[in-house]
Protein backbone atom coordinates (compact mmCIF):
# COMPACT_ATOMS: atom_id res chain seq x y z
CA UNK A 1 0.00 0.00 0.00
CA UNK A 2 1.52 3.33 -0.78
CA UNK A 3 1.64 5.75 1.69
CA UNK A 4 -0.06 8.93 2.00
CA UNK A 5 0.69 11.91 3.84
CA UNK A 6 -2.17 14.18 6.46
CA UNK A 7 -0.50 17.32 5.85
CA UNK A 8 -3.30 19.40 7.57
CA UNK A 9 -6.77 18.13 9.94
CA UNK A 10 -8.97 20.39 11.67
CA UNK A 11 -12.34 19.05 14.37
CA UNK A 12 -15.60 20.67 15.13
CA UNK A 13 -16.95 18.82 17.92
CA UNK A 14 -18.74 19.47 21.80
CA UNK A 15 -15.24 20.43 22.70
CA UNK A 16 -15.39 23.58 20.86
CA UNK A 17 -14.04 24.43 17.43
CA UNK A 18 -10.75 23.04 16.18
CA UNK A 19 -8.19 20.44 16.90
CA UNK A 20 -6.63 22.62 19.95
CA UNK A 21 -9.86 22.69 21.67
CA UNK A 22 -10.30 18.78 21.34
CA UNK A 23 -6.96 18.06 21.76
CA UNK A 24 -7.68 20.54 25.76
CA UNK A 25 -10.16 18.14 26.57
CA UNK A 26 -8.36 14.79 25.81
CA UNK A 27 -5.48 16.04 28.30
CA UNK A 28 -7.79 17.50 30.55
CA UNK A 29 -10.30 14.11 30.29
CA UNK A 30 -13.26 16.46 30.18
CA UNK A 31 -16.90 15.37 28.90
CA UNK A 32 -18.86 18.20 27.00
CA UNK A 33 -21.78 15.45 27.37
CA UNK A 34 -25.33 17.90 28.24
CA UNK A 35 -29.01 16.72 28.56
CA UNK A 36 -30.39 17.12 24.64
CA UNK A 37 -31.14 20.34 23.55
CA UNK A 38 -31.07 20.83 19.76
CA UNK A 39 -33.69 18.03 19.82
CA UNK A 40 -35.51 17.93 23.09
CA UNK A 41 -37.03 14.35 22.69
CA UNK A 42 -39.51 13.13 26.32
CA UNK A 43 -37.12 11.24 27.57
CA UNK A 44 -34.09 11.89 29.42
CA UNK A 45 -30.55 11.65 27.22
CA UNK A 46 -27.16 13.08 26.90
CA UNK A 47 -25.30 14.58 24.08
CA UNK A 48 -22.95 15.92 22.96
CA UNK A 49 -23.79 19.16 20.65
CA UNK A 50 -21.54 21.72 19.17
CA UNK A 51 -23.18 25.40 21.24
CA UNK A 52 -20.65 27.61 19.33
CA UNK A 53 -23.18 29.72 16.51
CA UNK A 54 -22.23 27.98 13.62
CA UNK A 55 -20.52 30.35 10.02
CA UNK A 56 -23.02 31.39 7.67
CA UNK A 57 -23.00 29.93 3.77
CA UNK A 58 -22.45 32.45 1.65
CA UNK A 59 -24.97 33.33 -0.62
CA UNK A 60 -23.76 32.01 -3.81
CA UNK A 61 -24.11 28.21 -1.86
CA UNK A 62 -27.41 28.92 -0.11
CA UNK A 63 -28.90 26.32 -1.79
CA UNK A 64 -26.74 23.44 0.65
CA UNK A 65 -27.81 25.66 3.48
CA UNK A 66 -27.92 23.10 6.44
CA UNK A 67 -26.24 22.28 9.80
CA UNK A 68 -23.89 19.77 7.94
CA UNK A 69 -22.82 22.10 5.56
CA UNK A 70 -22.22 25.27 8.53
CA UNK A 71 -20.31 22.33 10.65
CA UNK A 72 -18.33 21.58 8.12
CA UNK A 73 -17.73 24.74 7.09
CA UNK A 74 -16.16 25.72 10.48
CA UNK A 75 -14.01 23.00 10.73
CA UNK A 76 -12.92 24.79 7.31
CA UNK A 77 -12.16 28.21 8.56
CA UNK A 78 -11.32 27.61 12.80
CA UNK A 79 -7.68 27.79 13.43
CA UNK A 80 -6.74 31.21 11.10
CA UNK A 81 -8.48 28.81 8.72
CA UNK A 82 -5.46 26.55 8.63
CA UNK A 83 -7.32 24.02 7.02
CA UNK A 84 -8.51 25.82 4.17
CA UNK A 85 -4.92 27.52 3.46
CA UNK A 86 -3.51 23.68 3.07
CA UNK A 87 -6.64 22.97 0.70
CA UNK A 88 -5.71 26.11 -1.72
CA UNK A 89 -2.07 24.97 -1.99
CA UNK A 90 -2.79 21.84 -2.70
CA UNK A 91 -5.12 23.25 -5.46
CA UNK A 92 -2.33 25.44 -6.58
CA UNK A 93 0.43 23.03 -6.39
CA UNK A 94 -1.77 19.95 -8.39
CA UNK A 95 -4.02 21.84 -9.45
CA UNK A 96 -8.14 21.77 -8.87
CA UNK A 97 -9.40 18.77 -11.19
CA UNK A 98 -6.35 16.77 -9.02
CA UNK A 99 -7.69 16.96 -5.41
CA UNK A 100 -10.95 15.15 -4.74
CA UNK A 101 -13.32 15.27 -2.12
CA UNK A 102 -14.58 12.26 -0.32
CA UNK A 103 -16.88 13.08 2.69
CA UNK A 104 -18.75 10.59 5.24
CA UNK A 105 -22.06 10.93 6.80
CA UNK A 106 -25.20 8.92 8.00
CA UNK A 107 -27.70 12.41 8.70
CA UNK A 108 -26.54 14.87 5.94
CA UNK A 109 -29.14 17.25 5.75
CA UNK A 110 -31.80 15.22 7.36
CA UNK A 111 -32.87 17.89 10.09
CA UNK A 112 -33.45 20.71 7.57
CA UNK A 113 -35.85 18.04 5.60
CA UNK A 114 -37.70 17.33 9.14
CA UNK A 115 -38.01 20.61 9.48
CA UNK A 116 -39.67 21.82 6.34
CA UNK A 117 -42.36 18.28 6.71
CA UNK A 118 -43.02 19.46 9.83
CA UNK A 119 -43.55 23.05 8.42
CA UNK A 120 -45.59 21.26 5.75
CA UNK A 121 -48.03 19.45 8.69
CA UNK A 122 -48.04 22.86 10.14
CA UNK A 123 -48.82 24.84 7.66
CA UNK A 124 -49.83 22.56 3.99
CA UNK A 125 -46.62 23.88 2.28
CA UNK A 126 -42.80 23.10 2.68
CA UNK A 127 -40.72 25.39 3.70
CA UNK A 128 -39.33 27.94 0.15
CA UNK A 129 -35.47 26.78 1.12
CA UNK A 130 -35.68 23.45 1.41
CA UNK A 131 -33.87 21.56 -1.62
CA UNK A 132 -34.03 17.87 -1.24
CA UNK A 133 -30.85 17.41 -3.75
CA UNK A 134 -28.85 20.03 -2.29
CA UNK A 135 -29.61 19.07 1.38
CA UNK A 136 -30.77 15.97 2.36
CA UNK A 137 -28.74 14.10 -0.35
CA UNK A 138 -26.05 12.06 1.30
CA UNK A 139 -23.02 13.73 -1.39
CA UNK A 140 -24.61 17.10 -0.51
CA UNK A 141 -22.03 18.25 2.15
CA UNK A 142 -19.09 16.89 -0.22
CA UNK A 143 -20.72 18.84 -2.90
CA UNK A 144 -20.35 21.84 -0.93
CA UNK A 145 -16.68 21.72 0.73
CA UNK A 146 -15.76 20.68 -3.24
CA UNK A 147 -17.41 24.55 -4.45
CA UNK A 148 -16.86 26.01 -1.70
CA UNK A 149 -12.98 25.11 -1.73
CA UNK A 150 -12.78 25.46 -5.53
CA UNK A 151 -12.10 21.67 -6.47
CA UNK A 152 -13.28 20.11 -9.69
CA UNK A 153 -11.92 16.88 -9.21
CA UNK A 154 -14.18 13.66 -7.71
CA UNK A 155 -16.63 14.39 -5.10
CA UNK A 156 -18.55 11.55 -3.77
CA UNK A 157 -20.44 10.89 -0.40
CA UNK A 158 -19.92 7.70 1.55
CA UNK A 159 -22.53 6.85 3.80
CA UNK A 160 -21.96 3.26 6.22
CA UNK A 161 -23.16 4.03 9.43
CA UNK A 162 -20.51 4.78 11.84
CA UNK A 163 -17.75 3.57 9.27
CA UNK A 164 -18.82 6.13 7.01
CA UNK A 165 -15.76 8.86 7.61
CA UNK A 166 -13.38 5.65 7.95
CA UNK A 167 -14.22 4.59 5.10
CA UNK A 168 -14.02 7.53 3.60
CA UNK A 169 -10.12 8.33 4.85
CA UNK A 170 -9.43 4.70 2.65
CA UNK A 171 -10.99 5.48 -0.01
CA UNK A 172 -9.14 8.97 -0.03
CA UNK A 173 -5.85 6.76 -0.04
CA UNK A 174 -6.85 4.49 -3.26
CA UNK A 175 -7.88 7.54 -5.64
CA UNK A 176 -4.44 8.87 -4.47
CA UNK A 177 -2.56 5.27 -5.32
CA UNK A 178 -4.24 4.78 -8.38
CA UNK A 179 -3.13 7.84 -9.76
CA UNK A 180 -7.02 9.55 -10.60
CA UNK A 181 -5.96 12.36 -7.20
CA UNK A 182 -2.62 13.76 -5.83
CA UNK A 183 -5.04 15.22 -2.82
CA UNK A 184 -8.15 14.05 -0.95
CA UNK A 185 -9.95 15.90 1.11
CA UNK A 186 -11.64 13.38 3.74
CA UNK A 187 -13.57 12.92 6.65
CA UNK A 188 -17.00 13.43 7.84
CA UNK A 189 -19.81 15.81 9.11
CA UNK A 190 -22.93 14.84 10.95
CA UNK A 191 -25.62 16.66 12.84
CA UNK A 192 -27.92 16.23 15.03
CA UNK A 193 -31.71 15.67 13.74
CA UNK A 194 -34.90 13.93 15.22
CA UNK A 195 -34.08 10.63 13.37
CA UNK A 196 -31.19 9.34 15.05
CA UNK A 197 -32.39 10.51 18.24
CA UNK A 198 -35.17 8.62 18.21
CA UNK A 199 -33.90 5.86 15.82
CA UNK A 200 -31.35 4.93 18.66
CA UNK A 201 -34.01 5.51 21.48
CA UNK A 202 -36.80 3.04 19.97
CA UNK A 203 -33.59 0.33 19.09
CA UNK A 204 -33.20 0.64 23.17
CA UNK A 205 -29.45 1.81 22.67
CA UNK A 206 -29.54 5.09 24.07
CA UNK A 207 -28.19 5.89 27.62
CA UNK A 208 -29.77 8.32 30.48
CA UNK A 209 -26.98 9.49 31.77
CA UNK A 210 -23.49 10.38 29.82
CA UNK A 211 -22.04 7.01 27.85
CA UNK A 212 -19.18 4.91 29.91
CA UNK A 213 -17.66 2.74 27.00
CA UNK A 214 -15.87 -0.29 28.40
CA UNK A 215 -17.54 0.50 32.04
CA UNK A 216 -19.07 -3.00 33.60
CA UNK A 217 -22.15 -1.10 34.72
CA UNK A 218 -22.48 0.51 30.63
CA UNK A 219 -26.22 1.70 29.41
CA UNK A 220 -25.81 2.63 26.05
CA UNK A 221 -24.57 5.28 24.02
CA UNK A 222 -24.88 9.05 23.70
CA UNK A 223 -25.43 10.63 20.43
CA UNK A 224 -22.72 13.47 19.06
CA UNK A 225 -22.56 16.12 15.60
CA UNK A 226 -19.46 16.71 14.54
CA UNK A 227 -17.03 17.49 11.37
CA UNK A 228 -13.69 15.93 10.85
CA UNK A 229 -11.65 17.01 7.79
CA UNK A 230 -8.15 15.35 6.63
CA UNK A 231 -6.44 16.94 3.76
CA UNK A 232 -4.32 13.83 2.28
CA UNK A 233 -1.54 14.09 -0.40
CA UNK A 234 0.64 11.84 -2.50
CA UNK A 235 3.79 14.18 -0.94
CA UNK A 236 4.78 15.15 2.36
CA UNK A 237 6.41 18.61 2.81
CA UNK A 238 8.45 19.85 5.49
CA UNK A 239 6.65 20.47 8.50
CA UNK A 240 4.34 17.07 8.14
CA UNK A 241 5.52 13.93 9.81
CA UNK A 242 1.79 11.79 9.88
CA UNK A 243 0.84 9.49 7.47
CA UNK A 244 -1.77 7.35 6.34
CA UNK A 245 -0.11 3.86 6.43
CA UNK A 246 -2.34 1.26 6.76
CA UNK A 247 -6.14 0.38 6.59
CA UNK A 248 -8.54 -2.54 6.56
CA UNK A 249 -12.50 -2.68 5.97
CA UNK A 250 -14.63 -5.81 5.89
CA UNK A 251 -18.32 -6.62 6.04
CA UNK A 252 -19.57 -9.45 8.15
CA UNK A 253 -23.29 -8.79 7.89
CA UNK A 254 -23.93 -10.85 10.92
CA UNK A 255 -27.00 -8.47 11.69
CA UNK A 256 -28.73 -5.32 10.79
CA UNK A 257 -28.04 -3.73 13.98
CA UNK A 258 -26.13 -6.31 16.02
CA UNK A 259 -22.16 -6.86 15.70
CA UNK A 260 -20.88 -10.29 15.36
CA UNK A 261 -20.55 -11.84 18.88
CA UNK A 262 -16.58 -12.58 18.75
CA UNK A 263 -16.15 -9.66 16.23
CA UNK A 264 -15.47 -11.62 13.39
CA UNK A 265 -15.59 -8.62 10.91
CA UNK A 266 -13.83 -6.21 13.08
CA UNK A 267 -11.01 -8.73 13.32
CA UNK A 268 -10.70 -9.12 9.86
CA UNK A 269 -10.66 -5.18 9.22
CA UNK A 270 -7.82 -4.84 12.00
CA UNK A 271 -5.44 -8.06 9.98
CA UNK A 272 -6.09 -6.06 6.84
CA UNK A 273 -4.84 -3.14 7.93
CA UNK A 274 -2.02 -4.62 9.31
CA UNK A 275 -0.80 -6.73 6.57
CA UNK A 276 -1.52 -3.59 4.47
CA UNK A 277 0.86 -1.28 6.42
CA UNK A 278 3.52 -4.11 6.98
CA UNK A 279 3.38 -4.30 10.67
CA UNK A 280 2.54 -7.29 13.23
CA UNK A 281 0.57 -6.40 15.85
CA UNK A 282 3.76 -5.49 18.45
CA UNK A 283 3.87 -2.55 16.63
CA UNK A 284 0.87 -0.59 17.38
CA UNK A 285 1.38 1.55 20.49
CA UNK A 286 -1.79 2.49 21.24
CA UNK A 287 -5.57 1.53 20.03
CA UNK A 288 -8.27 4.28 19.97
CA UNK A 289 -11.46 1.98 19.86
CA UNK A 290 -14.78 2.35 18.92
CA UNK A 291 -16.18 1.79 22.07
CA UNK A 292 -19.74 2.98 21.81
CA UNK A 293 -20.93 2.06 25.64
CA UNK A 294 -23.55 -0.69 24.46
CA UNK A 295 -22.83 -4.09 25.69
CA UNK A 296 -22.73 -5.73 22.68
CA UNK A 297 -20.20 -3.46 20.79
CA UNK A 298 -18.20 -3.23 23.39
CA UNK A 299 -17.89 -7.35 24.13
CA UNK A 300 -17.31 -7.46 20.21
CA UNK A 301 -14.47 -5.42 20.20
CA UNK A 302 -12.49 -6.27 22.45
CA UNK A 303 -12.85 -10.20 22.19
CA UNK A 304 -11.59 -9.28 18.50
CA UNK A 305 -8.62 -6.57 20.32
CA UNK A 306 -8.02 -9.27 22.77
CA UNK A 307 -8.09 -12.45 19.84
CA UNK A 308 -4.83 -10.21 17.67
CA UNK A 309 -3.14 -8.29 20.27
CA UNK A 310 -1.01 -8.73 23.44
CA UNK A 311 -2.84 -8.05 26.75
CA UNK A 312 -1.03 -5.27 27.20
CA UNK A 313 -1.50 -2.66 24.27
CA UNK A 314 -3.19 0.48 25.38
CA UNK A 315 -6.32 1.30 24.66
CA UNK A 316 -8.88 3.54 25.15
CA UNK A 317 -12.49 5.15 24.17
CA UNK A 318 -13.18 8.48 23.43
CA UNK A 319 -16.94 8.64 22.93
CA UNK A 320 -17.57 9.83 26.89
CA UNK A 321 -16.18 13.13 25.85
CA UNK A 322 -17.09 13.89 22.60
CA UNK A 323 -20.41 11.47 22.23
CA UNK A 324 -20.76 9.11 19.56
CA UNK A 325 -20.75 11.41 16.37
CA UNK A 326 -22.04 8.76 14.10
CA UNK A 327 -20.95 9.23 10.41
CA UNK A 328 -18.43 11.76 11.78
CA UNK A 329 -16.72 9.30 14.35
CA UNK A 330 -14.07 7.82 12.20
CA UNK A 331 -12.82 11.17 11.24
CA UNK A 332 -12.85 12.85 14.37
CA UNK A 333 -11.12 9.87 16.21
CA UNK A 334 -8.60 9.60 13.20
CA UNK A 335 -8.00 13.04 14.53
CA UNK A 336 -7.70 11.86 18.09
CA UNK A 337 -5.40 9.19 16.89
CA UNK A 338 -3.19 11.88 15.16
CA UNK A 339 -3.32 14.15 18.03
CA UNK A 340 -2.04 11.41 20.36
CA UNK A 341 0.75 11.38 17.97
CA UNK A 342 2.04 14.58 17.47
CA UNK A 343 1.76 14.97 21.02
CA UNK A 344 3.08 11.74 22.41
CA UNK A 345 -0.20 11.10 24.80
CA UNK A 346 -2.32 7.99 24.99
CA UNK A 347 -6.19 9.60 25.73
CA UNK A 348 -7.73 8.07 28.89
CA UNK A 349 -11.65 6.72 29.22
CA UNK A 350 -13.84 9.22 30.61
CA UNK A 351 -16.77 8.30 33.06
CA UNK A 352 -15.26 4.95 33.30
CA UNK A 353 -15.63 3.44 37.30
CA UNK A 354 -14.87 -0.05 36.90
CA UNK A 355 -13.37 -1.91 33.66
CA UNK A 356 -16.06 -4.95 32.49
CA UNK A 357 -13.86 -7.84 34.22
CA UNK A 358 -14.99 -9.67 30.93
CA UNK A 359 -12.16 -7.49 29.36
CA UNK A 360 -8.65 -8.50 29.24
CA UNK A 361 -7.04 -5.70 27.56
CA UNK A 362 -5.18 -3.41 28.89
CA UNK A 363 -7.58 -0.28 29.32
CA UNK A 364 -6.25 3.31 29.46
CA UNK A 365 -8.30 4.86 32.40
CA UNK A 366 -6.38 8.55 32.37
CA UNK A 367 -4.32 9.98 30.02
CA UNK A 368 -0.74 9.00 29.46
CA UNK A 369 1.59 12.01 28.78
CA UNK A 370 5.16 11.72 27.96
CA UNK A 371 4.79 8.26 25.52
CA UNK A 372 6.63 6.70 22.65
CA UNK A 373 4.12 6.42 19.89
CA UNK A 374 4.77 6.08 16.65
CA UNK A 375 1.99 3.90 15.30
CA UNK A 376 -1.69 4.13 16.64
CA UNK A 377 -5.05 2.08 15.16
CA UNK A 378 -8.22 3.55 15.26
CA UNK A 379 -11.53 1.31 14.69
CA UNK A 380 -14.95 2.17 13.58
CA UNK A 381 -17.71 -0.09 13.36
CA UNK A 382 -21.11 0.74 11.67
CA UNK A 383 -24.16 -1.35 11.59
CA UNK A 384 -24.94 -3.92 9.39
CA UNK A 385 -20.99 -5.08 9.52
CA UNK A 386 -19.77 -2.05 7.97
CA UNK A 387 -15.75 -2.31 9.59
CA UNK A 388 -12.54 -0.12 8.66
CA UNK A 389 -9.72 0.05 10.80
CA UNK A 390 -6.68 2.82 10.27
CA UNK A 391 -3.02 2.71 11.15
CA UNK A 392 -1.62 6.33 11.16
CA UNK A 393 2.24 6.80 11.70
CA UNK A 394 4.38 9.37 12.61
CA UNK A 395 8.04 9.31 11.97
CA UNK A 396 10.18 10.89 15.01
CA UNK A 397 13.65 12.38 15.07
CA UNK A 398 15.79 10.54 17.68
CA UNK A 399 16.45 13.62 19.15
CA UNK A 400 12.59 14.50 19.93
CA UNK A 401 11.62 14.69 23.48
CA UNK A 402 8.29 13.48 23.87
CA UNK A 403 5.17 16.12 24.80
CA UNK A 404 4.98 16.44 28.43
Amino acid sequence: METVYITSYSAVTACGFGSQALLKALLEQRSYLQKAALIKPDFVMYTGEVHEILPEIQSEFLAYNTRNARLALAALDCQEASFRLAVNLARQTYGASRVGVIIGTSTSGIYETELSYQHHENTGSITDDFDLQHQHAWVATAEFLKKELQLTGPCYGISTACSSSGKAIAAGQRMIESGICDAVVVGGVDSMCHLTVHGFHSLELTSEVPCTPLDEQRHGISLGEAAGLLLLERQSNESCNLALVGYGESSDAHHMTAPHPQGAGSKQAMQTALLRAGLQTEDIDYINLHATGTRLNDESEMCAVAALFDRQTPCSATKGITGHTLGAAGAVEAIVSLLALEHQFIPGTWGLNKVDPAFENNVVERPLKNQSLRHVMSNNFGFGGNNVSLIFSRNMAPEEVPYG
